[in-house]
């Protein structure tokens, strides 16, 4: 029934320019009010949006093109950007099939993670072959970018920690990086260590570290999650997934957020350090006074991050409209013309 109902209101609306309003928090992130039709929503929402005023695809927009099909199929995400132009490029015969036979063909773009927006993406590629001059194509799709874990770019950047940086894609890597993974990776290095010194409860979770379980964590280190908070969402995690018994719970999440931090300070050590004296300074009320308007339950350093983070992508938003190039952001998710 939502399906119908986004439907129904894309078809009332198809022919005119839409705005989405949109109300922005205290940290400066922007969400559209608009609840059914929106870049916030789900595959069915995001498929139906374009943009409004198009673009030429330029000498390069083409090989875009077929790598926001590449992203929203989702075979290729740890591959690099020219290795999913190549696959694109492979499977032409499969997107032009999904564009002029989308309900009768064989059917890739239903294979697909986001399988509207796949096919979305199919038929601008075959419009823009088809046109004879892609170059020139008038293209209206959205070319989703997205930032790796906003808040250690930046501290990776403060701090010019290398192995951070390229883990966050600050600094340049041949293949895409994962800060999940890489910490994940490493938690499971201290696990193995501990368990062969005798640790029971490092023995006890053997196969049960993986990337879901630290994720949350990790991506909430620079919003200011103590040992508690970050104890809590490993314990929700631990239990979601059946990973120990009841009784292991607290002792494992205790085991694994201490794993996750000493992980981090040793891929960020020099970011930890900016991090722990910003919260210092704070504590001794030498920063900004509506620094701590802002952060009065949690760490004053997130704050700042926020706020500057934002206000760059709220800029960028604003040179984006005075220069006539359109975007979208998704809080801190650009969406562009390829």
């Amino acid at each position: 029934m939502d399906t119908i109902y986004r439907l129904s209101l894309a078809h009332k609306y198809c022919d005119e320019i839409l705005w989405l309003p949109s109300n922005m928090d205290f940290r400066g992130r922007a969400y559209t009010v608009a609840p059914h039709i929106s870049h916030l929503g789900s595959d069915v929402a995001r498929c139906l949006l374009e943009f409004a005023h198009g673009k030429p695809l330029g000498a390069k927009g083409l090989d875009w093109l077929k790598i926001q099909v590449v992203n929203c199929h989702g075979t290729m995400k740890k591959s690099t950007l020219r290795e999913r132009r190549d696959y694109a490029n492979n499977m032409m015969e499969e997107i032009l099939d999904s564009a002029d036979h989308a309900l009768d063909g064989r059917g890739w773009w239903r294979t697909a993670d986001d399988p509207l927006q796949c096919l979305a993406s199919c038929k601008e590629i075959v419009n823009a072959i088809r046109s004879g001059n892609s170059v020139n194509f008038i293209s209206h799709l959205p070319i989703h970018q997205d930032g790796s874990c906003n808040g250690l770019q930046h501290y990776a950047a403060l701090g010019r920690d290398q192995a951070g940086a390229e883990q966050v894609h600050v600094a340049p890597t041949d293949v895409p990086q994962d800060v999940y993974s890489g910490t994940a990776k490493l938690v499971e290095q201290i696990r193995e260590r501990d368990a062969k010194a005798g640790v029971a409860i490092a023995q006890r979770l053997e196969g049960k570290v993986n990337r879901k379980v630290i994720k949350q964590t990790v991506m909430t280190t620079v919003y200011g999650v103590t040992f508690v908070g970050g104890r809590e969402q490993i314990s929700r995690q631990l239990k979601d997934q059946n990973a120990v018994d009841e009784d292991d719970l607290w002792p494992a999440s205790c085991y694994l957020v201490k794993a996750v931090f000493d992980s981090l300070r040793e891929m960020f050590g020099s970011a930890r350090q900016i991090s722990v004296s910003l919260q210092r300074t704070c504590r001794n009320k030498m920063l900004l006074v509506f620094l701590w308007i802002y952060s009065i339950q949690s760490s004053p350093d997130w704050c700042e991050w926020q706020l500057y983070d934002n206000t760059r992508c709220n800029i960028a938003s604003n040179v984006c409209g005075h220069t006539a190039l359109s975007n979208k952001t998704l809080r801190q998710r650009l969406w562009l013309h390829s």
